[in-house]
């Protein structure tokens, strides 16, 4: 980027704030590789579940990456340690950085206590992509499901996190809706509502006299 004054050099691409400066790769370019990307993998598989399989594989990869280098840059190696500030990490930092913009909208499950759900009207990876007819609800946003496995998994937040349709009145292309679903020990840890009975459970008379047996109270 050209511009007028003086401009920082920084001695490793490491240290060069995420934040700041334009775009640096142009979305026609971005489009072709992914298309690239696509075209190669469905070479090598025999179904659509392998094919958004191998995707999500690469966006893991991805994903891990963005981790680390958030991390180090705007945080000092400091990284999330609750579950929804880990989730608005995800939806607000790490798709301003991906994408450009915040996500349009971050759920909690109305069914299941451990599903949440980041929804696009129109993500980017779905944009330019021609689905044939023969490939039936194929969904290229598996590669983006795979940046967020990645993101939340090396955060240690492991989780199933998948990519799926969903019709919209009104529209003639679906959203994309990446659905988070935390492993049961996720859940344990960071439940609010868990701990606060496991603290009630701990301070009852019974409890103090099995945990002052134990040793574990003075």
């Amino acid at each position: 980027m050209i511009g007028v004054g003086k401009i920082k050099q920084y001695s490793n691409v490491l240290d060069k704030p995420l934040s700041k400066g334009k775009q640096e790769v142009s979305l026609s370019a971005f489009a072709f590789l992914f298309s690239e990307l696509v075209q190669y993998n469905q070479t090598q598989v025999d179904n659509i579940a392998e094919l958004e399989r191998r995707l999500e594989d690469a966006g893991y990869a991805v994903g891990a990456r963005v981790l680390e280098l958030l991390c180090h840059r705007d945080k000092g190696n400091r990284r999330e340690t609750r579950l929804l500030g880990i989730l608005s990490f995800v939806h607000s930092t790490v798709w301003k950085v991906l994408f450009g913009k915040v996500a349009d909208s971050l759920e909690k499950g109305t069914e299941h206590e451990d599903e949440y759900m980041i929804s696009e009207k129109e993500l980017l990876v779905n944009r330019f992509i021609s689905i044939p007819k023969d490939m039936g609800t194929f969904n290229c946003g598996a590669f983006v499901a795979g940046i967020v496995r990645g993101v939340l998994d090396s955060a240690g937040f492991p989780a199933v996190v998948t990519a799926h349709f969903v019709p919209v009145e009104g529209q003639q292309r679906p959203r994309t809706t990446i659905l988070i679903k935390f492993a049961e020990e996720v859940l344990l840890t960071f439940n609010p509502f868990i701990i606060a009975n496991c603290i009630l459970i701990l301070d009852s008379p019974s409890a103090k006299g099995i945990t002052h047996s134990l040793g574990f109270m003075s």
